[in-house]
């Protein structure tokens, strides 16, 4: 939904103190923004933006709570410009059209004020409610930031990215928290905090901002109640239950978490795999999930190496299906620590990839007489199978020298086994099945020539 404003108050209201803490403590200035000097340090890209004077369409990529919707309301009180926040989760067209209009009437009015439209989870929009925007980019009516944590590069249309730059924002770490905190406290928002209390609060936060805030401000009503002067570790413990770990099931955290998983299965080490697995686990991933994920990782990185994987994975998963949390999860573990331990070959998934490239860029090139099926009569009147070689009628049920493939088609060498587990042995047979195959040709050559 949209809504829009001119600048921050300077004014401390007499309703402030009954205002979020969030609010409180937002940044009015660009010096007063805790993190991101990656970005906004002096000389630093985004920095410079706002001393260009000059506005410039953007997308702020990061985790929740960096400061990606407080950036935006300072840039536009930087430009002087009108304000206008919509919310992708629950706007529409009928919002983009809205910001339009009110921004038409800023540019034709007495002040001919600027305009930014602030899109707030903008990989929410589809495909078309992110290319209403582009006109009116392009044209220069309003300046576009978008804010996202998800990657831009898969959920911000290309022709809409290729208009804005994108500045990737960072967790908050330690010292960043650290001094939040002190801002709370110095305003008397919250009680003493002792050390080893607030350590677990920042690690409780996990580098977010909000996070923190929300947890201080729940944290400062408790204490009040319970007529609690220091917050203590213990006290801490009691109010926050077990701790919390922040983890989106279906953002960017969550696939990294997965790529680590996956290579560290790859990179056979058992340990760092189970570690993986485990956060997973912990931050909520279903089970299931994972499941489809150690099978496919079975058969793109241990392949023919070791076709018990694949076995040992599905029986896994057939394992959770029957038992559920927590006792399906051990076989899942167990899964995946055979796969990191399993000798490892990508060679299939090369060939398969390699074959599908090839088909994709040649032409449809027939299927050769002798390898066509022949149920009918006038079928095999032209010849269909004719000369076929049933190889279970062969010496070693091998037609040596026969060719299934399109006549004047070079042997592709899509698949090449590796050293590794039972492709050694593969390797061996097809290096075997070669030289019948030139020996036969050889001889069949030397007969045509008599």
């Amino acid at each position: 939904m949209a809504t829009h404003n001119n600048h921050f108050s300077q004014a401390q209201s007499s309703t402030a103190a009954h205002q979020p803490l969030a609010e409180r403590l937002r940044p009015r200035t660009l010096a007063e923004v805790i993190g991101q000097q990656h970005v906004l340090g002096e000389g630093m890209p985004l920095r410079l933006a706002f001393e260009s004077g000059r506005p410039h369409s953007c997308i702020l990529w990061g985790p929740p709570g960096v400061g990606k919707t407080t950036i935006a309301r300072l840039m536009a009180d930087a430009f002087d410009a009108q304000f206008i926040s919509i919310s992708a989760v629950l706007g529409g067209v009928k919002d983009i059209r809205e910001a339009v209009e009110q921004a038409q009437a800023a540019r034709d009015g007495l002040m001919q004020q600027r305009t930014i439209v602030f899109v707030d989870e903008v990989h929410r929009f589809n495909k078309s409610q992110q290319d209403a925007f582009l006109p009116h980019v392009e044209s220069g009516l309003f300046t576009f930031i978008g804010a996202t944590t998800e990657n831009p590069s898969f959920e911000v249309n290309s022709a809409l990215l290729s208009r804005a730059a994108v500045y990737v924002l960072q967790s908050l770490n330690t010292e960043d928290l650290k001094q939040i905190v002190a801002k709370a406290q110095a305003i008397q928002a919250v009680p003493a905090i002792e050390d080893e209390a607030l350590e677990r609060l920042i690690a409780y936060a996990d580098g977010d901002a909000r996070r923190l805030l929300n947890t201080l401000e729940t944290l400062s009503i408790t204490a009040e109640q319970a007529r609690v002067g220091s917050i203590t570790d213990a006290w801490l413990l009691k109010v926050l239950g077990e701790r919390m770990r922040r983890y989106d099931k279906g953002g960017e955290q969550f696939y990294d978490t997965i790529s680590a998983l996956h290579k560290s299965v790859r990179g056979s080490d058992p340990d760092a795999a189970l570690y993986w697995f485990c956060r997973m686990l912990d931050g909520g991933a279903d089970p299931r999930y994972l499941a489809r994920r150690i099978v496919r990782m079975a058969w793109e990185d241990i392949g023919l190496a070791d076709p018990r994987a694949m076995q040992m994975c599905n029986d896994a998963a057939a394992t959770y299906e029957r038992l559920g949390s927590p006792e399906g999860e051990l076989a899942l573990a167990q899964a995946v620590i055979y796969l990191a331990v399993a000798p490892k070959s990508n060679a299939g998934y090369m060939a398969y990839n390699k074959a599908k490239a090839f088909v994709k860029g040649d032409t449809t090139r027939p299927v050769p007489l002798h390898l066509r099926n022949a149920p009918t009569k006038l079928m095999k009147q032209l010849d269909y199978g004719k000369d076929y070689r049933y190889a279970h009628s062969e010496e070693g049920g091998f037609a040596a020298g026969e060719s299934y493939l399109p006549e004047g088609m070079e042997e592709p060498g899509f698949y090449q086994p590796v050293p590794r587990g039972l492709e050694i042995k593969i390797a061996q047979k097809l290096a075997d099945l070669r030289a019948l195959n030139e020996a036969a040709r050889a001889a069949k050559e030397d007969e045509s020539g008599l």
